[in-house]
Protein backbone atom coordinates (compact mmCIF):
# COMPACT_ATOMS: atom_id res chain seq x y z
CA UNK A 1 0.00 0.00 0.00
CA UNK A 2 0.91 3.28 -0.82
CA UNK A 3 0.34 7.05 -0.06
CA UNK A 4 0.16 9.76 -3.00
CA UNK A 5 1.10 13.20 -2.10
CA UNK A 6 -0.59 15.41 -4.68
CA UNK A 7 -0.05 19.22 -5.34
CA UNK A 8 -0.66 21.74 -8.48
CA UNK A 9 2.81 22.89 -8.58
CA UNK A 10 4.33 19.83 -8.64
CA UNK A 11 4.41 16.03 -9.80
CA UNK A 12 2.41 13.80 -7.83
CA UNK A 13 4.68 12.04 -5.03
CA UNK A 14 3.88 7.97 -4.30
CA UNK A 15 5.38 7.13 -0.66
CA UNK A 16 5.43 3.46 0.62
CA UNK A 17 2.88 3.76 3.86
CA UNK A 18 5.78 3.00 6.25
CA UNK A 19 7.11 5.99 5.04
CA UNK A 20 4.35 8.16 4.73
CA UNK A 21 2.95 7.31 8.04
CA UNK A 22 6.25 7.45 9.54
CA UNK A 23 6.12 11.12 8.57
CA UNK A 24 2.69 11.90 8.88
CA UNK A 25 2.65 10.49 12.42
CA UNK A 26 5.91 13.10 13.22
CA UNK A 27 3.47 15.90 11.62
CA UNK A 28 0.76 14.76 13.51
CA UNK A 29 -1.35 14.21 10.71
CA UNK A 30 -4.39 11.41 10.83
CA UNK A 31 -3.13 8.19 9.22
CA UNK A 32 -4.74 6.03 7.06
CA UNK A 33 -7.29 8.96 5.43
CA UNK A 34 -6.34 11.38 3.19
CA UNK A 35 -5.64 15.10 4.16
CA UNK A 36 -4.34 18.39 3.01
CA UNK A 37 -1.58 20.50 4.06
CA UNK A 38 -3.32 23.91 3.61
CA UNK A 39 -0.92 27.01 2.26
CA UNK A 40 -1.17 28.79 5.66
CA UNK A 41 0.28 25.51 7.48
CA UNK A 42 3.37 24.73 4.98
CA UNK A 43 5.91 27.01 6.69
CA UNK A 44 5.37 25.44 10.28
CA UNK A 45 5.05 22.08 8.86
CA UNK A 46 8.34 22.82 7.14
CA UNK A 47 9.99 24.07 10.45
CA UNK A 48 8.62 20.64 12.26
CA UNK A 49 10.31 18.40 9.42
CA UNK A 50 13.91 20.41 9.51
CA UNK A 51 13.20 19.80 13.64
CA UNK A 52 12.66 15.96 13.01
CA UNK A 53 15.46 15.40 10.82
CA UNK A 54 18.50 17.47 13.37
CA UNK A 55 16.83 14.95 16.33
CA UNK A 56 17.48 12.28 14.01
CA UNK A 57 20.80 13.03 12.60
CA UNK A 58 21.65 13.86 16.57
CA UNK A 59 20.41 10.18 17.80
CA UNK A 60 22.16 8.67 15.11
CA UNK A 61 25.17 10.20 15.49
CA UNK A 62 25.14 9.46 19.13
CA UNK A 63 24.50 5.60 18.59
CA UNK A 64 27.63 5.50 15.91
CA UNK A 65 29.78 7.10 17.85
CA UNK A 66 28.37 4.29 21.18
CA UNK A 67 28.48 1.87 18.18
CA UNK A 68 32.17 2.61 17.70
CA UNK A 69 33.58 2.83 21.66
CA UNK A 70 32.19 -0.83 21.88
CA UNK A 71 33.77 -2.15 18.89
CA UNK A 72 36.87 -0.25 19.09
CA UNK A 73 39.97 -2.33 17.10
CA UNK A 74 36.96 -4.79 15.63
CA UNK A 75 36.42 -2.96 12.34
CA UNK A 76 34.01 -5.88 10.83
CA UNK A 77 32.15 -5.69 14.34
CA UNK A 78 32.18 -1.92 14.09
CA UNK A 79 31.18 -2.45 10.16
CA UNK A 80 27.60 -4.81 11.22
CA UNK A 81 27.25 -2.04 14.17
CA UNK A 82 27.07 0.54 12.02
CA UNK A 83 24.44 -1.22 9.52
CA UNK A 84 21.92 -1.68 12.06
CA UNK A 85 20.93 1.83 11.73
CA UNK A 86 20.01 1.43 8.88
CA UNK A 87 21.21 3.25 5.10
CA UNK A 88 18.30 5.81 4.67
CA UNK A 89 18.00 8.37 7.10
CA UNK A 90 14.91 10.71 7.49
CA UNK A 91 16.84 13.31 6.00
CA UNK A 92 16.68 11.32 2.94
CA UNK A 93 12.82 10.07 3.64
CA UNK A 94 11.61 13.41 4.11
CA UNK A 95 13.29 15.61 1.16
CA UNK A 96 10.91 14.47 -1.75
CA UNK A 97 7.82 15.59 0.41
CA UNK A 98 10.00 18.89 1.97
CA UNK A 99 10.53 20.00 -2.16
CA UNK A 100 6.91 19.27 -2.86
CA UNK A 101 6.41 21.52 0.03
CA UNK A 102 8.69 24.40 -0.77
CA UNK A 103 7.55 24.34 -4.94
CA UNK A 104 3.54 24.31 -3.38
CA UNK A 105 4.25 27.14 -1.08
CA UNK A 106 5.79 29.35 -3.42
CA UNK A 107 2.98 29.30 -5.99
CA UNK A 108 0.12 29.42 -3.16
CA UNK A 109 -0.94 25.93 -4.13
CA UNK A 110 -1.60 23.19 -0.95
CA UNK A 111 -0.62 19.63 -0.68
CA UNK A 112 -2.89 16.79 -0.12
CA UNK A 113 -2.66 13.03 0.13
CA UNK A 114 -4.48 9.84 -0.47
CA UNK A 115 -4.12 5.93 0.14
Amino acid sequence: MAYTFQSRATADLIMLKATAEHILKILDKPLGQPGVFTVEQIPHTLVMLDQAVAEDEARRKAMQEEMNDQHEGHSAEAAAASAQLGAVSLRQRVVPLADMLRRSAEEGKPVTWKI
